[in-house]
């Protein structure tokens, strides 16, 4: 009897993809997963939800494989017409598929990464655990899944960093000399934290203090916006969990432990 293949798990997104837009993502993902990209015996990543346009899944795997020559990204999409649209830019190391949060890939094989950017803005928040859950099960041993959110052009980007036990980090990242005020980048925060910015929850009090020291140490905006957010990273580390140090500040980035900012139930 021959089988039925299942239905991919989720919906469409809107598919808005730019070339660049998930550079800053990529660039922590290369840093922060190296160690475990080089020693993987199988280093599969997965772009999931890539949208329109291959963009994003074709310059992931020129960035990881800076990291490991020999690393492979597959392009997961639930749109066919999107996987189609895609095929004719498959090379060595790269290729596309249709399917969704059930994360197919052939042969068995169990991605070391899963990306996933601007995939669950359109979901409730209470499916993102679901989501979450499923996307980590289907991890290999010291794998990782990246979830966040970025505006259009990849100026201002908030990401989860989730292991098979669950969430770990998140971390905020910008172009410096575009923002105002830390507070600018709530409005990228992912799906599990986009609703949470009122008071009495972490993040809340997190963007609060993070809005205040950065006011209060103006004065090395003179000397550059990346000194600026170098000191107030500093600053906040006195208070919170923060767990990257200055190499990953001066990327206009700033890392804190998941469960300092999670939400309250």
């Amino acid at each position: 009897m021959m089988s039925v293949r299942s239905r991919p798990i989720g919906s469409a997104t809107r598919g808005t993809t730019n070339p660049n837009r998930l550079r800053r993502m990529d660039r922590w993902i290369a840093a922060a997963h190296a160690g475990v990209l080089r020693r993987a015996a199988d280093p599969v990543a997965v772009d999931l939800g890539y949208g329109a346009a291959p963009w994003t899944a074709v310059e992931l795997l020129g960035r990881l494989r800076t990291v490991r020559p020999d690393a492979e990204v597959v392009g997961v999409e639930i749109d066919p017409a999107r996987v189609a649209a895609a095929k004719p830019y498959e090379r060595d190391g790269l290729s596309f598929a249709h399917g969704g949060f059930e994360v197919p890939l052939p042969a068995g094989r169990r991605p070391l990464l899963i990306r996933a950017a601007n995939v669950l803005r359109q979901y409730d928040e209470d499916q993102v655990e679901e989501v979450w859950a499923r996307l980590c099960a289907r991890l290999a041993p010291g794998g990782l899944v990246v979830e966040g959110t970025c505006d259009e052009i990849g100026r201002r980007h908030v990401w989860v960093a989730l292991g098979p036990e669950g969430p770990r980090t998140l971390t905020f990242a910008a172009r410096l000399g575009s923002l105002g005020t830390p507070s600018d980048l709530a409005e990228r925060l992912p799906k599990a934290l986009i609703h949470r910015n009122v008071p009495g929850e972490p993040v809340h009090a997190f963007l609060r203090d993070f809005d205040r020291a950065w006011a209060a140490l103006a004065p090395y905006g003179a000397l550059s916006a990346r000194q600026r957010w170098i000191r107030t990273a500093a600053t906040l580390r006195a208070d919170w969990p923060v767990v990257d140090g200055p190499h990953r500040w001066r990327q206009g980035e700033l890392t804190l432990r998941w469960d300092a900012l999670a939400p309250r139930s």
